[in-house]
């Protein structure tokens, strides 16, 4: 355990330059003191690392030394060849890139673990994108890459849900994200960092203008404060509604995941017909009703009223649609 921490250290090092012992600390994820224990081990070792103390002081590797430690245990050789997204990195041209970089790291590791891999590639495909996704084309992908990636300013046509529908938008483009198959921008527009799917981008134009990335911009921490906010949004208040047991079961399968767990944390014991009453998120009366309804006679809206009308009014409509002719 404690060899295998020596070498992500080094490798940090390595890879990222100048970093503190809290920094170092927080990415292994052990106290201060045990670095400065490893840092300790390394120059015994010899590794030519040396530390600076104050502000900008931190732990470096002498300009030119890099390890020459390539190996690989079997559950790190194994999970390289899972993480490859084969669909993504097509969108954005990389495919035969990908596929050449396997090769060599297949060519390049040791016959056990080569065989290993191999296997791992005949047994299991990561198909991310979510069923009956619509196949929207990211024909301005390249070159949303490609501005992010040489911090060039992006002038856009872009499409929206609110009108007005098109608008002209002008990005500095901080990264992007696939999320389900889909593709986000995430690029500051004025003085706020926005988030844009790329297949609603109509038009673009990269300018010869840069600009300069904020430092210590987390694209990682971004998205989750980002996907916590949206799906905050979301929540617009909660239902009550009684479940058969047969809705309850429908429920885990035609409902997100938080609507499921919701309802199971939720869940009163079971009424003399067996029902069971429970308390879920919704995201407005309109799209709770229609979700609602998809669980036919095995669910009874209780609150708010408004939602309870909403769905006795959608009933009554279709009885009289297919018994009042």
């Amino acid at each position: 355990m404690r060899a295998s921490r020596l070498v992500s250290l080094l490798l940090l090092l390595q890879t990222r330059g100048r970093m503190t012992a809290q920094e170092l600390a927080e990415r292994l994820e052990v106290s201060v003191r045990t670095i400065y224990r490893d840092v300790e081990s390394l120059h015994t070792a010899g590794i030519p690392l040396y530390g600076d103390a104050g502000p900008r002081g931190g732990y470096q590797l002498l300009d030119g030394y890099r390890t020459r430690l390539t190996g690989l245990t079997t559950d790190e050789a194994e999970s390289l060849f899972l993480a490859g997204l084969p669909g993504p990195a097509a969108e954005l041209g990389l495919a035969a890139v990908v596929t050449a970089a396997q090769l060599k790291l297949m060519a390049a590791l040791p016959v056990e673990l080569r065989d290993r891999a191999g296997r791992i590639q005949e047994r299991f495909h990561l198909d991310a994108p979510t069923w009956y996704r619509d196949q929207q084309p990211v024909t301005h992908l390249p070159a949303v890459a490609d501005a992010v990636w040489n911090e060039r300013v992006l002038e856009v046509r872009y499409r929206r849900w609110k009108a007005p529908q098109e608008v002209e938008r002008r990005l500095e483009p901080y990264g992007l994200v696939v999320k389900a198959g889909r593709w986000y921008l995430v690029a500051r527009a004025g003085e706020q960092v926005r988030t844009y799917r790329v297949s609603q981008i109509l038009g673009l134009h990269a300018l010869p203008e840069r600009f300069t990335r904020p430092d210590g911009f987390d694209l990682a921490a971004y998205w989750q404060a980002y996907l916590a906010e949206f799906e905050a949004r979301l929540r617009w208040g909660e239902a009550v509604i009684r479940l058969s047991p047969h809705g309850m079961r429908l429920l885990a399968n035609l409902m997100t995941p938080g609507v499921a767990a919701a309802a199971k944390e939720s869940a009163r014991p079971p009424d003399g017909e067996g029902w069971t009453q429970v308390t879920v998120p919704i995201e407005s009366i309109e799209h709770a009703a229609g979700e609602f309804l998809r669980l036919g006679t095995d669910v009874e809206v209780l609150a708010p009223a408004e939602l309870r009308d909403r769905v006795a009014t959608t009933a009554e409509e279709l009885t009289r649609r297919y018994h009042g002719r």
